[in-house]
């Protein structure tokens, strides 16, 4: 198996995105950001924090873009109700002039 970094990206980017796995990366994340054992422990000056930070920011940019696919989708739903909608469509009438006495 493959452990370069765009492996794990790739992996992590696809554990996230899929529906039954996505609560439990976030919550792993969380935790593996929390705990105090790490790959590298926080105890380490620059290294401790690497990983973290790393962790984190992905994390943070992966939740944004989901949140962004599901406003844009949202945002789209609703342009293409409101495009069906009775107010907006044109009818045709056959209309007669009625002559009154």
């Amino acid at each position: 198996m493959n452990f370069s970094p765009s492996s794990l990206y790739k992996w992590y980017r696809n554990a996230i995105r899929h529906p039954k796995y996505r609560w439990w990366v976030i919550l792993g994340t969380a935790i593996y950001l929390i705990s105090p054992i790490d790959i590298a422990p926080d105890f380490i000056p620059i290294a401790g924090q690497i990983d973290d930070v790393v962790l984190a920011g992905l994390l943070f940019t992966e939740l944004s873009q989901m949140v962004m696919a599901k406003l844009q989708a949202r945002q789209e739903t609703k342009n293409n109700t409101a495009a069906e909608t009775p107010g907006n469509e044109t009818v045709d009438v056959d209309a007669e002039t009625v002559a009154t006495n």
